[in-house]
């Protein structure tokens, strides 16, 4: 009896933990959705500076987007299945964007894209990173790619190889089996990161602005938009953009969860 009122009262302190965190965050949200008027929000969300970032942060963040899941599924498949000297350090590489901090990232980005001859090059082609929309694009693209990774690599651990086998022996080349077998069984996995990507590239702000800058209507993401207008004291602006952003992952992590499954991410 005295065993089960302590796990009882263990399990009551875990669980208070947990309440005392969800109140917490709760409590930073509707601080955030409350600290303007409705008319405010309405007004700020329908301004012409605002649509131009929410335009911005879609098509960036899609276009990044597409681009991780195209380089991660072949890159998540080949760690998940083959077996060769090097491929710890290769994963490592490959993760080292999840510790370094955006702003990091963002500075060799540009001086990569910037100063170095490969970035003047592909200046000279046509091809402009720094201080342009397309800069928001690699920025979202070099931090967010990890994400994609992990999940997709993550799905494909948990697809039984053996079906891929059955496959081939009935005539399916090991291409074949990939596209008709492996790819459609990892749809949830791979909608979960395209979901978390898309969400996590919406909200970049660190990496994106050291390459592409902050300029208003031009380079003007979500996160670049509240920077602005906190900066210069347009408060209802930035409740704007920060409750569009709050919507947006709230949204997105109800989905993420919904499709992720056994997927893990970590």
């Amino acid at each position: 009896m005295l065993n089960k009122l302590r796990e009882s009262n263990f399990r009551i302190i875990t669980m208070l933990f947990g309440l005392i965190l969800a109140v917490f965050i709760v409590s930073v949200l509707v601080s955030v959705l409350t600290h303007t008027t409705p008319q405010a929000l309405i007004d700020s969300l329908l301004s012409d500076e605002t649509q131009f970032a929410i335009n911005l942060s879609l098509v960036t963040s899609a276009i990044s987007t597409l681009f991780c899941i195209i380089v991660s599924v072949p890159a998540a498949y080949a760690l998940a299945r083959c077996n060769f000297q090097g491929k710890s350090i290769l994963n490592t590489i490959l993760d080292v964007p999840l510790a370094l901090p955006p702003l990091v990232a963002g500075v060799g980005l540009l001086i990569l894209f910037g100063t170095t001859s490969f970035g003047k090059g592909l200046a000279e082609a046509g091809i402009r990173f720094v201080f342009t929309p397309q800069g928001i694009i690699l920025a979202q693209f070099f931090v967010n790619m990890p994400f994609t990774f992990r999940v997709l690599r993550s799905t494909f651990q948990g697809i039984n190889p053996r079906y891929e086998y059955v496959a081939q022996t009935l005539g399916s080349t090991e291409a074949e089996a990939f596209w008709r077998v492996t790819l459609p069984m990892s749809r949830n996995g791979l909608m979960a990161g395209a979901i978390i990507t898309w969400c996590r590239g919406i909200g970049e702000f660190g990496a994106a602005l050291m390459v592409a800058g902050a300029t208003r209507l031009q380079t003007e993401t979500l996160p670049i938009s509240l920077y602005l207008n906190m900066s210069c004291g347009e408060l209802p602006m930035a409740i704007a953009a920060a409750t569009i952003l709050i919507v947006i992952s709230l949204v997105s992590l109800f989905i993420f969860e919904r499709f992720s499954g056994f997927v893990r991410v970590f």
